[in-house]
């Protein structure tokens, strides 16, 4: 395909994209005051003694806040039901680029990295309120506690991409893994410091302070990093029993003989033939002068015809 024929294709892919993240968000739109009272859930489950049992909500600042969260939400909703189109989408346009077997890598990829994202987000929304409720109880007492509705979505939005993306991350490793960047060996050598950036990532993501939701994000992150280390070591197996063991050399290493080499030998002289041949020759012409070309005596032949 020639540039313009690919720019043609990528615009065709964004416009199919782009509608259906546009009719998402209008499904978006309807169902975000169900969205919003899911979200709002944390907050109001905090049930603090300055609320006397009932939950005050969240407060609106702005003429236009309510409006412009709605739209936000609607969004997220949009990006979230249309993700399969505009990633196959996103997909139709890349892979006719890609080998047969990495295709069917990016595909096992991409049915991975789904579930994983869902499952961050879901531990970020559970993490969330006992973060809410230490934040909200450690600090200045006295306050007539009542949070903004803009930065608290924000946050809850935040903290779950922050969670779902760190979910990911056991995934890149075995991308590059299975790239052939890095090794199963190498990512076991690292395993101390694997666990140390589990803890730091988990320190700044969690909104808690306190231990439980740190030690949560930093266990399961961890355990995922061992177990991406046991799907590239199986990986490095398979590649072990597949490999070329010429693929090691370089351009201009010589490559070692295991086999062992035949005895080269003389093959057998022709000068004998040749001779029998240009001897039988004039009796050959002698017999065909008596009558007929083709008489019973040798043929003649060309002498290069017996070499």
């Amino acid at each position: 395909m020639s540039l313009i024929e690919h720019l043609l294709e990528l615009r065709s892919r964004l416009f199919k994209a782009t509608l259906a993240i546009a009719i998402g968000m209008v499904i978006g739109f309807v169902i975000s005051q169900q969205v919003y009272d899911i979200l709002e859930r944390p907050y109001c489950s905090l049930d603090l003694a300055e609320w006397d049992g009932t939950c005050p909500g969240l407060q609106q600042l702005d003429a236009l806040a309510a409006f412009m969260l709605r739209l936000k939400l609607a969004l997220w909703v949009g990006l979230i039901l249309a993700a399969p189109i505009w990633f196959y989408q996103l997909w139709a346009f890349i892979a006719p680029g890609l080998h047969r077997h990495e295709r069917k890598w990016a595909y096992i990829f991409a049915s991975i990295a789904v579930p994983l994202f869902v499952a961050g987000a879901v531990l970020a929304y559970v993490v969330i309120e006992r973060g809410l409720r230490f934040l909200m109880t450690q600090g200045i007492r006295g306050l007539d506690i009542q949070l903004e509705v803009t930065g608290y979505i924000s946050f809850i939005t935040t903290v779950m991409l922050v969670f779902a993306v760190g979910f990911e991350l056991p995934l890149l490793i075995l991308m590059l893994n299975f790239a052939g960047i890095v090794s199963a060996k190498k990512l076991l050598s690292w395993w101390r410091v694997a666990v140390f950036a589990c803890f730091v990532f988990a320190s700044f993501a969690t909104p808690d302070p306190g231990p439980f939701g740190m030690l949560l994000l930093a266990t399961i992150l961890s355990a995922m990093y061992f177990m991406a280390v046991g799907v590239a070591f199986l990986n490095d197996r398979r590649k072990a029993k597949r490999q070329d063991p010429l693929d090691d050399l370089a351009d201009d290493e010589i490559s070692a003989i295991a086999e062992e080499l035949e005895p080269v030998t003389a093959g057998e002289s022709i000068d004998a033939d040749i001779e029998a041949d240009l001897e039988a020759e004039p009796r050959g012409r002698a017999g065909g002068a008596g009558g007929s070309d083709h008489g019973s005596g040798p043929s003649r032949r060309r002498y290069d015809d017996l070499i």
